[in-house]
């Protein structure tokens, strides 16, 4: 059997655990730069407050409404979201993080457990070791145990926040019960040709036809059936490198002048570089993006890129910003306001293991450097030691005006005890 373990509301309730004035309040979490709502609590759902509303319109929503809004603190969610897993590693060595708020279990010989019961000792420890509310659901499948999380997290009350998925009348009420746009794996574009076939639920979906399927559509949906009728198709997969990193972000304020730019890159390139290291890889292929702020119809737009193919792999800071802020030098365009930039690095090899070239190496003295210097930052953390060509006071410069402090990752901000 495997099961789905999932935060309820996330965001909100890692805010809730150090604020526990916001329980049972509504509450929204706002994107980088304060832009739009990226997650709710049940309260404010319940009032109508849509995902993805732009915040700088429902300013008067959320005051009509008396809803507590608060900046993304991803330090803040990362750390919990670290504590939640190491909890889960205590219930079965098979553990797969799907998502910084959800993860799948695999629960090999334990045909005579009492799963119902196991899955609440679950959700008791994860609420009673870090104030994190989650629901469980439990089935033969992922997909199946997917639709048993939803029922759980539907009816908390009647399920206890657990509900098991064991038997096939069981899995027919289920997929009778869920709409084919709640299914797992069901996008937007899959919705419209299923219901052209008047597909409307999960148990809809299963009675198409195999062949009709393999035809119209790819081996996924295919999978995707068999795991809604029992069979295991998707198994847990364990943790992967990237094949890209990529660091984006708008800006705090429109650039119009080169300098505010280049910093910005050259700080995103750091970031990139930095993660590169941390799975031991190294990049061929660079690729920077500049844009206008589109919604500012009135003013001139300009939206582009460019590659930077590199005669050797590297993981080193220095290559990879210097290549970066020669690129967004290169494709800069004056006159413009621009509102966003971003550096993604591709054609990643092993640090340790990749085609040497005759001629063009990295120079000897980066790799040493780069160990001290990702030394220093793990001590002391906030960027100590950056590039000259970077901003000494600040590392992403995003509007944040609802912001919590982080609790659990900065020593100056832990709560305080009156």
């Amino acid at each position: 059997m495997l099961a789905l373990v999932d935060c309820n509301n996330f965001y909100a309730s890692c805010e809730r655990v150090f604020d526990p004035n916001l329980r049972n309040k509504p509450v929204a979490i706002l994107s980088n730069n304060d832009g739009c709502v990226i997650s709710r609590s049940d309260e404010a759902k319940a009032i109508g407050l849509p995902m993805g509303a732009p915040a700088f319109k429902y300013k008067q929503f959320f005051k009509k409404h008396n809803i507590y809004v608060r900046s993304s603190n991803y330090p803040l969610y990362g750390d919990m979201s670290a504590r939640v897993m190491s909890i889960l590693n205590q219930f079965t060595p098979d553990v797969e993080i799907y998502s910084i708020d959800e993860a799948f279990l695999q629960f090999k010989g334990f045909e005579n457990y009492d799963l119902p019961s196991y899955g609440n000792i679950i959700r008791q420890r994860i609420l009673k070791w870090t104030g994190i509310p989650t629901s469980v659901g439990i089935a033969p499948t992922k997909s199946l145990a997917k639709v048993a999380n939803k029922i759980a997290r539907k009816y908390p009350k009647q399920t206890n926040g657990v509900y098991v998925i064991d038997s096939d009348k069981k899995r027919i009420k289920a997929l009778k019960w869920i709409k084919i746009e709640d299914v797992w794996g069901i996008g937007r574009s899959l919705q419209k040709q299923l219901k052209i076939k008047n597909v409307k639920t999960g148990y809809d979906f299963i009675q198409l036809p195999d062949e009709w399927i393999r035809k119209n559509f790819s081996i996924i949906e295919w999978k995707l059936k068999k795991e809604l009728e029992g069979t295991l198709s998707f198994k847990l997969e364990a943790p992967k490198s990237k094949q890209s990193i990529a660091t984006t972000r708008s800006f705090e304020t429109t650039f119009s002048d080169i300098d505010n730019i280049k910093e910005r890159v050259s700080t995103f390139a750091t970031s990139c570089a930095e993660k590169l290291r941390k799975q031991n890889s190294s990049c061929y292929i660079i690729h920077v993006l500049l844009r206008s702020d589109w919604h500012k119809k009135d003013l001139p737009q300009h939206r582009t890129s460019k590659s930077v193919i590199l005669s050797y792999p590297t993981d080193s800071t220095l290559v990879i910003s210097k290549a970066a802020v020669q690129a967004v030098t290169s494709i800069f365009k004056s006159g413009i306001k621009y509102k966003r930039a971003g550096v993604i690095i591709t054609g990643l090899v092993p640090t340790n293991n990749h085609q040497l070239n005759l001629f063009n190496n990295e120079n000897p003295k980066h790799k040493p450097l780069m160990q001290v210097l990702d030394s220093l930052n793990t001590k002391y953390g906030d960027y100590k030691i950056k590039l000259a060509n970077q901003d000494l006071k600040q590392t992403w410069k995003m509007r944040q005006e609802h912001l919590s402090p982080r609790y659990t990752t900065k020593i100056n901000e832990i709560i305080h005890i009156k």
